[in-house]
């Protein structure tokens, strides 16, 4: 068993490594065989004084870079990452456009408009909407109460 001077060094990496067959907590947590393996293992290393780093390095070449929390920043999690931002750009792009689209296409029914083209139903709609001016009930009840009315 562990001294009471080495537990809160066990407790803080225990903490950090997920069981690989729970996934969701830590060694410290779960009652499963390879928790106590990865328990047992911490416990040797910490007996034999190795340092924090020393430990996770031997975690990560036993049982791979899964085995932490914590997984290093190489050219795979940047991949992984670039990709979110890629698809997050791509995402804004198309909103841009849809934005500039319905810009473009208002400007475009207000020339066919000069230009005499009779306009379709949905091209109405929109030039009802953009010439409507909004509802603004206080105030209009504000003026008529100001009229006596």
């Amino acid at each position: 068993m562990l001294t009471s001077r080495r537990k809160p060094k066990w407790s803080m990496i225990s903490h950090n490594v997920p069981c690989t067959e729970c996934g969701s907590q830590s060694i410290e947590d779960s009652q499963a065989d390879i928790a106590i393996l990865l328990w047992k293992l911490i416990c040797d290393e910490i007996r034999a004084g190795k340092s924090d780093k020393e430990i996770y390095k031997k975690l990560e070449d036993d049982f791979g870079e899964t085995v932490l929390y914590n997984p290093k920043f190489d050219t795979q999690t940047a991949a992984l990452w670039l990709s979110l931002l890629l698809v997050a750009g791509v995402a804004g792009g198309i909103w841009a456009y849809k934005k500039h689209r319905q810009k473009t296409n208002v400007h475009i029914m207000a020339l066919n408009l000069v230009r005499g083209v009779p306009l379709n139903s949905k091209e109405k709609e929109a030039k009802l909407y953009i010439l409507t001016p909004p509802q603004m009930p206080g105030l209009i009840s504000w003026w008529r109460r100001l009229q006596g009315q």
